[in-house]
């Protein structure tokens, strides 16, 4: 029982039916000028009309929201727009919609009235009041039992009210709803937008990352040496990744909070001395090898490769410590590739899970290129091919 009470103490059911009723306000005006049956046909290609100007959707579109979904004007809802007509399929179909809007009120406004009167004449020929004049009841005599049908109309008014609301609702949904091309270019958005969270979320990964993993190496190497000289280079430089982290994560929610700007002052591959400093200051010994006019690798290449030389120099960190480690960043033709290799201090099987190797995988998949990652040949090895064009 109050599962079927439920939609009549939705305000969203009264909303709709307003919405309905609303649309025959400015015709019916008409009436009280003239009533003749041309104005309500005037009135339809008035509205036929007012359907092709591209803003009428846009009208029509807030009004669905407010009244039909319960949406207030900046919650959004995908199943309504609320743009400009792009195409005559759009104004064809809002045209539909006004005409359809126009017919629907004249029937649910028309039965929302008739409907109580007729509950109103078999409550009073049931009471034994006779039949009125200009009434829908007209048989003579006292019918008692008019009495206990009074409150069916009222019951199919309800039913008018909740049925007529979903019914325009779902037509709001059909003709005001967007198109192919609209729902595509909804869906490319969507798209870009979960890739800039995962760029984002690879970010702050890589860069906070190796930030933590310097951080921890040096404070344990510190710790155990011993060497009052020794601890001052270590703050020194978890003082310098540190400072360089908070330059990234000042970048990245500066991102977050103006989705709209450009992200620029990425590093890139000309800042990679201060990854291999860093590196070393952190206890590995690094021989760096580059190859070719990196200052020239175009920006998207140079800050995704930045990345990769990053999460490699980590991971060399953080699982291998103070052990030789090559980097070769060598610029030929076409392709920018990148090559860190490490002995293994404890047998590897696989390519390696960890996200931020996936996320080196990943970075160069979104370039056209190609990375591998994993054992080889008693070093564990991560080989980036990027294309340059």
């Amino acid at each position: 029982m109050v599962r079927m009470l439920r939609p009549f103490m939705r305000a969203v059911t009264y909303k709709r039916w307003l919405h309905i009723v609303v649309a025959i306000v400015w015709p019916s005006l008409w009436l009280f000028i003239q009533e003749a049956w041309w104005t309500q046909i005037t009135a339809a290609v008035l509205l036929g009309m007012a359907g092709l100007v591209p803003l009428t959707r846009v009208v029509e579109g807030f009004q669905a929201r407010l009244l039909l979904t319960g949406h207030r004007q900046d919650a959004g809802s995908p199943e309504i727009v609320t743009t400009p007509s792009v195409t005559w399929a759009d104004r064809g179909r809002t045209v539909v919609w006004l005409e359809a809007r126009l017919c629907l009120g004249w029937v649910v406004a028309h039965v929302s009235v008739q409907l109580p009167l007729l509950a109103v004449d078999l409550l009073t020929t049931g009471l034994g009041h006779g039949p009125a004049a200009d009434g829908f009841v007209t048989v003579e005599g006292n019918h008692w039992w008019h009495a206990v049908l009074a409150p069916v109309p009222l019951v199919l008014l309800a039913l008018v009210v909740v049925w007529s609301g979903h019914f325009v609702t779902a037509l709001a949904e059909r003709l005001l709803g967007p198109s192919p091309a609209e729902r595509m270019a909804a869906l490319e958005e969507r798209t870009e937008q979960l890739l800039e969270r995962t760029r984002i979320a690879r970010e702050l990964h890589d860069s906070i990352g190796h930030a933590l993993t310097v951080a921890v190496v040096q404070a344990g190497a510190a710790r155990t040496a011993g060497d009052p000289a020794f601890t001052d280079r270590a703050l020194v430089a978890i003082e310098e990744t540190g400072r360089a982290a908070l330059e990234d994560l000042e970048r990245v929610l500066g991102v977050l909070r103006e989705s709209q700007k450009p992200v620029s002052g990425r590093p890139t591959l000309a800042d990679a001395d201060r990854l291999l400093e860093s590196a070393r200051a952190s206890g590995a010994k690094v021989d760096a090898e580059v190859t070719g006019p990196v200052e020239t690798v175009p920006g998207p290449v140079s800050r995704e490769g930045y990345r990769i030389l990053q999460e490699a120099l980590t991971n060399v960190l953080r699982h291998a410590g103070a052990v030789p480690a090559q980097v070769r960043i060598e610029v030929t033709g076409d392709t920018l590739v990148l090559a860190i290799r490490n002995p293994l201090t404890a047998p590897v099987s696989g390519p390696g899970r960890g996200s931020g190797l996936r996320g080196i995988r990943e970075r160069a998949a979104l370039l056209g290129g190609r990375a591998r990652t994993g054992p080889d040949e008693g070093d564990w090895q991560v080989h980036a091919e990027l294309p340059l064009s």
